[in-house]
């Protein structure tokens, strides 16, 4: 079965970084003018963990480069067919087997996709919904009980009555914050506090990442 998808394409590194649109596979020279393509990769890194990076180069030397930021595939110019249909196809199949959530919202009378997994905390005051993600923030309306009980089970808490975050960004925590890992510091309401500990000690088992 054939499925649709979108391409863009960016005449230089910084154009990607700046670019509001979140994709699922990137492909990257290195050798570019302004800033190349690893470093371009490093910056992309910092906001994006779990997109697939595929190098294209006509060298070889920036191989082991590339493991330092988790590339996906690093293929040489000139690049055979078979093997680009090969790498893509993989690369879908990974994507397939590790699908990305994410909700539609209404903003500025578009319908906008939002991944979850970019977004660090939901902050609500009335019914404005300010979406705080890795590469910016955008705002949108929606009643707060509606967007909790979209989020249920997604990885998400309610931590204060003006805080929905993504417990994959908790660094640390005590009983009055939890610490993000960009630094951030988001409250921790009284009566939520062991109700967030239990769910973060839940999520954190889930991912592997407490034994």
């Amino acid at each position: 079965m054939k499925t649709a998808c979108t391409l863009r394409q960016f005449y230089s590194g910084r154009e990607l970084l700046r670019a509001q649109d979140s994709f699922d596979i990137i492909f990257l020279d290195i050798i570019m003018p302004d800033l190349d393509g690893m470093k371009a990769a490093r910056l992309f890194r910092e906001k994006a963990s779990d997109k697939l990076l595929i190098f294209i180069s006509s060298s070889r030397k920036y191989v082991f480069d590339a493991y330092d930021v988790e590339a996906f595939q690093y293929l040489l110019k000139p690049i055979d067919d078979k093997k680009l249909r090969s790498v893509l196809q993989k690369a879908v199949r990974k994507i397939e087997v590790h699908p990305q959530e994410f909700l539609i919202v209404s903003r500025e009378r578009q319908q906008k996709k939002i991944f979850l997994d970019n977004v660090r905390y939901f902050e609500i005051q009335g019914r404005v919904v300010t979406v705080h993600e890795t590469d910016g923030v955008s705002t949108y309306y929606e009643q707060i009980g509606a967007l909790e009980k979209s989020l249920q089970g997604k990885g998400f808490f309610r931590c204060h009555k003006s805080f929905l975050v993504n417990l994959r960004y908790v660094a640390a925590y005590n009983r009055q914050e939890a610490i993000l890992d960009n630094g951030e510091k988001l409250v921790v309401a009284r009566r939520r506090y062991e109700a967030f500990c239990e769910e973060l000690l839940a999520y954190m088992r889930k991912r592997g990442g407490i034994v």
